[in-house]
């Protein structure tokens, strides 16, 4: 990765994203949707690692604003397709409006965001008594870590990472295999509308945890990992037994989730740019993400079959 030129990577994600949009909206057969949907998450899991390894570059405080952008994004895109469908555009057409995201994300990078002076394109951070005072540091002499450097130092991330890919598998496990499985058939939302505002939901938490951390610094991501997944158990026994009375009940539920997850991803990012040293800053940030990611891919695994159960033990029920 620290080979490719950030620029390079920006022209990456917004490839991927164009073709995303596309491929889903004109998509006529399921494994046609399905590289549409690998597409997107390419776009998204290049551009973290992207500008979470960048944020080295800058001041500390831009890793809590950083993460406060993802969450509005997350609000913003479940909101605008949950509130455009529900208007009545088709999802095609609602698909094809978000076309204008990766073209404002290439115009925010290339033409908005001011480039740190110090930063040749890729190169790591390194710290520079001289530039203690402006709102990046760094220089321009950089060298390589090596490869055992790099292992030692992922090692140290471990105490970030393993509570990261806790927290991700326990909440995608709910929102990939739980979500579409609770649902109340007397309100005003159908089903399907059910589940798009359960996200909206979520992304709302999200977006209010990750962008605490300036006033609610939480040190201890562990705790936030083991309330996530106990949040997991209990939604499994809901999905399987049906004993909440009331959807809104579910909506509460789901905004701590969000909560959870979105205040253990900015907290263990913001502790590693305090934390980990200057001249490890960028290969830690970028490293660091891998963990959400892993999480992420093994609870879309794992809920599969587990969704599949629950779904036949319904059924059989109802019989």
């Amino acid at each position: 990765m620290q080979k490719i030129k950030y620029s390079v990577r920006i022209a990456i994600c917004m490839l991927f994203a164009f073709a995303s949009f596309f491929m889903v909206a004109y998509s006529y057969t399921l494994w046609f949707s399905l590289l549409g949907v690998v597409f997107a998450s390419i776009s998204s899991g290049f551009g973290e690692i992207t500008l979470l390894s960048y944020s080295a570059h800058f001041d500390k405080d831009v890793v809590s604003t950083w993460s406060s952008g993802t969450g509005g994004a997350g609000l913003f895109g479940a909101l605008s397709y949950a509130g455009l469908t529900s208007a009545g555009m088709s999802p095609r057409k609602a698909v094809l409006v978000m076309n204008v995201i990766p073209f404002t994300f290439g115009l925010s990078f290339w033409l908005v965001l001011e480039r740190p002076g110090c930063l040749t394109e890729n190169e790591p951070l390194l710290e520079s008594p001289r530039n203690a005072g402006s709102t990046f540091s760094g220089t321009e002499l950089s060298y390589p870590l090596t490869l055992r450097t790099k292992l030692r130092v992922t090692k140290s991330l471990m105490q970030y990472m393993i509570p990261l890919f806790l927290v991700y598998f326990a909440e995608y496990f709910i929102n990939q295999g739980l979500h579409e499985l609770i649902y109340w058939d007397d309100t005003w939302l159908t089903p399907n509308e059910q589940y798009r505002w359960y996200q909206v939901d979520y992304q709302i938490g999200v977006f209010i945890s990750r962008s605490s951390v300036n006033i609610f610094p939480f040190k201890n991501i562990w705790f936030l990992a083991a309330l996530q997944n106990i949040n997991l158990v209990f939604l499994v026994f809901e999905a399987y037994f049906h004993f909440l009375p009331s959807v809104w009940i579910m909506f509460v539920i789901i905004l701590y989730e969000g909560l959870l997850g979105g205040a253990c991803y900015v907290n263990a990012f913001y502790r590693i740019s305090k934390e980990v040293k200057p001249e490890h800053k960028e290969f830690s940030m970028g490293v660091a993400s891998m963990a959400d990611s892993c999480g992420i891919a093994l609870a879309g695994v794992t809920a599969l079959p587990v969704h599949n159960a629950l779904c036949s033990n319904w059924r059989s029920r109802i019989r």
